[in-house]
C-alpha cells in the first residue's frame, strides 16, 4: 500500500473535470493526485511550495556550514581587503 501524504485525494480524471472545485475543497492544503488508485503527484498551493523550497535551501546551507566547520580557519583583517 502506498503512503498518501494529503487529506484530499482525487483521481487524474476528477482533477481534469473539476480543478476549481477541488482547489476550493482543499482550502489551501495539499491534494494527492491518484492514477489507478496510486499516488502520482501532489498539488500544493504556491505559497506552501515556496516555503518548502526555502526550507530545503536553509537545510542545504546548514549542511554546508557544518561541513565547513571542520576546515581550518583563515584570519582576515578587513583593512587588508
Amino acid at each position: 500500500m502506498d503512503l498518501v501524504l494529503a487529506d484530499v485525494a482525487v483521481s487524474v480524471t476528477e482533477l481534469k473535470r473539476n480543478f476549481a472545485g477541488i482547489m476550493r475543497e482543499a482550502a489551501g492544503h495539499p491534494v494527492v493526485i491518484l492514477n489507478h488508485n496510486r499516488p502520482e503527484a501532489y498539488l500544493v498551493p504556491a505559497a506552501q511550495y515556496e516555503r518548502m523550497m526555502n526550507l530545503l535551501e536553509d537545510i542545504e546551507d546548514a549542511k554546508l556550514v557544518l561541513e565547513r566547520r571542520q576546515q581550518p580557519t583563515v584570519k582576515v583583517d578587513l583593512d587588508e581587503l
